[in-house]
């Protein structure tokens, strides 16, 4: 523990001290606390489950000591850094935060972990994450936040054009729990020009993580500091460099449409200028493309006019529209679209 540490504008003296007032907290601080604090050099944490079923791994404090570190090196985030945290510590993404405020001597606030945390707060903090669904709610409150990594879902064409004009520097993140969150971030506002906006598309690694791409053209991680073994993954990107790439979506969510390859998630960033309900799109079985594109939305059935959408190419509008009126969400809000789907079929 940095000696700098704070929890709640709180010092400590010993382990003994922080254990004993984490239990006001809430049970969930207390476990971290009293697992981080153990003999065992592992921590066990669960996976969110958005693309397969929720499994419990092992992660090596070092290792989330060595993510930590990453993170404040990349964002040059020194002791007595003040950081909020309003994300549950069940999953890995509230459980770093507490990581990196104890690694680094950071100064951290813990405050429910609600759409809107910020409502009610009137303190200014160098650096929190949240979901994209945090942002949105917090948009006149953001201001009170200098650094923000979003993460846990992707971040809307229609959100990013909102905090286009905010002081806040917004951060988008790629990781996963098996990579103890990010391994590598791209900026979503604050551009030095107008020119440099298309870098908006490029996530840039932390330091000492590296990628390739495979056979597949899906990204492929070195990086030693937090993983023992190279990580293969299932998302398809455009590289740029050793330490940049573009994500482009789901190896395994690729529609195979008559013989044309289409990315729901680019799609999806497409459509998002026009549909304002939540929705996704997906491949179904066709007797003649093999698979054909379909929308789903959450909602009521209501008149879409998709035709405004002049960056969708001829191959990218969906064959047939269907409605449901709630998605099938993971703990951490993540929609699954597989369990989603077949709701209804």
């Amino acid at each position: 523990m940095n000696i700098d540490f704070q929890l709640n504008s709180r010092s400590f003296t010993d382990v003994e001290e922080l254990l004993e007032y984490s239990k006001s907290l809430s049970v969930d601080s207390y476990h971290f606390f009293s697992n981080w604090f153990n003999d065992e050099d592992f921590i066990v944490v669960q996976t969110s489950g958005s693309t397969g079923t929720p499994k419990s791994i092992q992660l090596k404090k070092e290792h989330m000591r060595n993510s930590a570190i990453a993170t404040g090196t990349f964002f040059n985030l020194k002791e007595k850094t003040t950081a909020l945290l309003c994300m549950s510590t069940n999953y890995i993404a509230g459980k770093m935060m507490l990581v990196r405020a104890l690694t680094l001597g950071w100064h951290i606030n813990v405050v429910e972990p609600k759409s809107n945390p910020l409502d009610g707060i009137d303190k200014v903090y160098d650096f929190s994450a949240m979901v994209p669904l945090q942002l949105q709610a917090s948009l006149n409150e953001i201001y009170r936040v200098k650094k923000l990594i979003v993460g846990g879902g992707v971040v809307s064409t229609d959100l990013v054009e909102k905090i286009q004009g905010i002081s806040t520097e917004v951060f988008a993140t790629y990781g996963m729990t098996e990579t103890i969150t990010h391994i590598a971030v791209k900026k979503l506002n604050n551009f030095s020009s107008s020119k440099n906006r298309p870098e908006q598309s490029f996530y840039k690694t932390l330091p000492n993580v590296f990628v390739q791409k495979d056979e597949r053209q899906c990204l492929v991680i070195k990086a030693p500091k937090v993983s023992e073994e190279i990580i293969i993954t299932n998302d398809v990107i455009k590289l740029i460099s050793e330490t940049e790439f573009e994500w482009l979506g789901r190896y395994d969510n690729v529609i195979n449409s008559g013989g044309i390859k289409l990315h729901p998630e680019v799609i999806e960033e497409k459509l998002s200028n026009i549909l304002s309900q939540r929705f996704f799109v997906a491949g179904v079985s066709d007797t003649v493309l093999g698979e054909k594109l379909i929308l789903i939305v959450e909602g009521k059935k209501c008149r879409l006019d998709l035709d405004k959408n002049i960056l969708l190419s001829k191959y990218e509008y969906p064959k047939e529209v269907y409605f449901i009126s709630e998605f099938i969400e993971t703990e951490t809000k993540k929609i699954q679209r597989k369990k989603t789907l077949d709701l209804l079929f």
